[in-house]
């Protein structure tokens, strides 16, 4: 991932040194866990262990060098490790193993810590989520189906919904993280044929993993699941930063993205404050999901393995955890700097003559004894006239004999813009539910 798009606490999961120290430690453990077999004498283990390489950038070039001569990372890996550990005891690196076992391990070691970084990010999230709509539970707006003014909500219950998605995608990132959170060290097409079972349930407890079933790898359902996750919490929040970018516009204007001193908006229009953070979160939702798609592919390999999955795995599952979280930290600054004009709001939805109460007296025509048909041509009718007119829409009905006799007070209630929030409540109590 470039670095434009990444956060520290996620590099730090993936780095080639923090990858090379998780294969490390795995090659480590395995020896000592034959120590109890009797197969690696106790004092060469604890050799291993004393004389491991530090690794850091100079063991990464190392090893880069050596896959020069291997064509074969793990394969270079071992060399180097063994060299520095010298004989007799190096001889014990990777006894047993097939290079899929410390590899796939590792993976699932990195993804569940980068799932708890995930897992965190969406709380912060749905904290500031929450936070936003109890604040905002009274600003009226109005609701839009198709682009088009329907009835009123208010911003808060817009958040609210907003606060249950992130809670649901909050749930799918931890059972992707229960899901990969599993070991893998059962030698060449997962039999055991040179490794004692014993061996894998010790480092999988030691890494606090889940020893599975597996062929020569482990099965890729369960990264695609984890990819599935991350492209969730891109859809996500590319649905708020939609939401917030239409409502940007200059025609709306009822939100605005922070804008900073000193910050430009355009390097040619120097008016321009544009939604920025927005886009940038809606555009990444793409390679996410793009990611996904990627993830879903490598499910299928050819019988116990191939490596056609190694090399999209190196893109897709550091990016697509690099993105998730940079886009959850975004989303999150975007909202705790959003501007939001409720006066506009309120405006806005008038700016329809009324017309958003249409179904109010719709009913009330119903509940007065017409037909629903009738019903519905008479406000149709008042209701086109007063757009193509410009006309206030109330005005218009109350000059229909029909719709006069319904009387003031069923008018004053159809458009009584309270009755028409007043159960809007029921979108707040299910946040309740929420561990925020």
């Amino acid at each position: 991932m470039i670095p434009r798009y990444t956060t520290p606490e996620m590099v730090a999961v993936f780095s080639d040194p923090a990858r090379f120290g998780r294969w490390l430690e795995i090659e480590l453990l395995a020896t000592e866990a034959h120590v109890a077999l009797g197969i690696v004498p106790a004092e060469h283990a604890a050799a291993c262990r004393a004389g491991a390489p530090v690794v850091d950038e100079a063991f990464v070039a190392a090893v880069s060098e050596r896959e020069l001569v291997t064509d074969h990372d793990v394969a270079a890996f071992v060399d180097v490790v063994q060299g520095a550990i010298g004989a007799p005891a190096g001889a014990w690196i990777h006894y047993g193993l097939t290079s899929s076992d410390v590899v796939d391990t590792a993976w699932c070691w990195m993804l569940r810590d980068a799932a708890d970084l995930l897992i965190d990010a969406s709380t912060q999230l749905l904290g500031t989520l929450v936070e936003m709509a109890e604040r905002h539970r009274d600003t009226v707006m109005i609701g839009r189906t198709h682009g088009v003014h329907a009835e009123p909500t208010t911003f808060g219950a817009k958040v609210a919904l907003w606060a249950l998605q992130v809670g649901r995608d909050r749930e799918r990132l931890r059972a992707a993280r229960e899901t990969v959170s599993v070991c893998k060290l059962s030698g060449a097409v997962g039999t055991y044929s040179n490794i004692d079972p014993s061996v894998e349930r010790y480092v999988a407890e030691r890494l606090g993993l889940r020893p599975v079933p597996a062929t020569q790898v482990i099965a890729r359902d369960r990264h695609a699941e984890y990819l599935w996750a991350c492209a969730a919490v891109g859809s996500t929040l590319e649905l708020i930063a939609v939401e917030l970018r239409h409502l940007q516009r200059t025609e709306v204007r009822e939100v605005q993205e922070g804008f900073k001193p000193g910050q430009k908006g355009s390097s040619a229009m120097p008016h321009k404050k544009n939604p920025i953070s927005a886009e940038t979160i809606s555009g990444l939702s793409r390679v996410l999901r793009g990611n996904l798609q990627a993830g879903m592919q490598n499910v299928a390999l050819w019988h116990e393995r191939d490596i056609s999955h190694s090399s999209v795995e190196r893109v897709v599952l550091p990016d697509s955890s690099q993105l998730a979280h940079y886009v959850m930290r975004r989303g999150q600054k975007l909202l705790a700097g959003l501007v939001v004009d409720g006066a506009r709001m309120r405006a806005n939805l008038y700016a329809s003559h009324g017309l958003v109460f249409s179904q109010g007296v719709l009913l009330a025509l119903v509940q007065a004894g017409l037909s629903r048909d009738d019903a519905y041509r008479i406000v149709q009718g008042a209701a086109m006239q007063a757009w193509d007119e410009q006309t206030d829409f109330r005005t218009l009905l109350e000059a229909d004999p029909s719709v006069a006799a319904l009387g003031g007070a069923a008018l004053d209630s159809a458009f009584d813009l309270d009755r028409s929030l007043r159960n809007v409540g029921a979108v707040f109590e299910a946040l309740a539910d929420l561990d925020v």
